[in-house]
C-alpha cells in the first residue's frame, strides 16, 4: 500500500447529524479480503476505520448507505470480455457479499447489474454504449433531506473517487476520508491522482 500524499484538506473534521449520509463503497470479499479476485492492498486493515465511522455516524442520526458492485457472469467490464478488470464482484458470490465483519446498519444500493461500469455509487455507465443511468443513492438521499455526504471505502482512485465526484455534481458537500479508503493503484501514484481530482472537484479529503 502506498501512503497517499498531496492535497489533503488539513485541518477538516468529520461531524455527523442529520443531514449527513455516510456512503460506504464496495467493502466486498473481491475487494477487501486477502482472497478476493481483485484485493485492493490495507482494504482489509480499514473495517475497523469504518465501522468505527458508522458507529458515530449512527449515534448522531446520520443516515448509513453502502454500494456492491453485482456484477453478472460475463460483461464488457470484464477483462474476459475485452474490458480492463479480471473478475469480481459475480451477484450470488462470495466475492460479491459484503465483509461478514463490516457493520451494516442501513440500505445496499447495487449497482453494475446489468453488466454496466458500476464506478460511482450514484450512476452506471454501459461500457459500449457509453449511456448511464442513475442507481437509487440520489433518490435515497433526496427523500431524507441529506446536504451533505462522507465517502470511504474502496477503491480510493475508482470507486470511491467517482462516487465522491458524482456526489459533488450533485451538489452535496463532500468529505472523503483517506484514513478509511485504500487506492488499488492500476499505475503508479494513481491514488495521489485521485486525491488531487476530489479537492479540485471541490471536495475535503481528510
Amino acid at each position: 500500500m502506498s501512503d497517499i500524499a498531496g492535497p489533503v484538506t488539513a485541518g477538516a473534521t468529520t461531524k455527523y447529524d442529520l443531514t449527513t449520509a455516510l456512503i460506504v463503497v464496495d467493502m466486498q470479499n473481491d475487494f477487501a479480503d486477502p482472497d478476493g479476485s481483485l484485493f485492493v492492498e490495507g482494504g482489509d486493515d480499514i473495517v475497523t476505520v469504518i465501522n468505527r465511522q458508522i458507529d458515530e455516524a449512527t449515534a448522531a442520526g446520520a443516515f448509513v448507505v453502502y454500494t456492491q458492485d453485482w456484477h453478472p457472469p460475463q460483461t464488457p467490464h470484464f477483462v474476459t470480455d475485452g474490458g480492463i478488470w479480471p473478475e469480481h464482484c459475480i451477484r450470488g458470490t462470495w466475492g460479491a457479499k459484503l465483509r461478514s465483519d463490516l457493520v451494516v446498519a442501513g440500505p445496499i444500493v447495487q449497482k453494475g447489474t446489468n453488466g454496466e461500469d458500476g464506478y460511482s455509487g450514484f450512476t452506471m455507465r454501459d461500457p459500449v454504449s457509453g449511456d448511464e443511468q442513475p442507481t437509487e443513492l440520489d433518490a435515497l438521499l433526496r427523500e431524507r433531506g441529506i446536504t451533505k455526504a462522507v465517502v470511504v471505502g474502496l477503491a480510493l482512485d475508482v470507486c470511491v473517487q467517482a462516487t465522491a465526484l458524482d456526489a459533488v455534481s450533485g451538489g452535496y458537500q463532500v468529505t472523503v476520508l483517506a484514513e478509511a479508503a485504500r487506492p488499488v493503484e492500476l499505475a503508479a501514484g494513481d491514488g495521489e491522482r485521485a486525491v488531487a481530482a476530489m479537492v479540485e472537484a471541490g471536495c475535503a479529503v481528510v
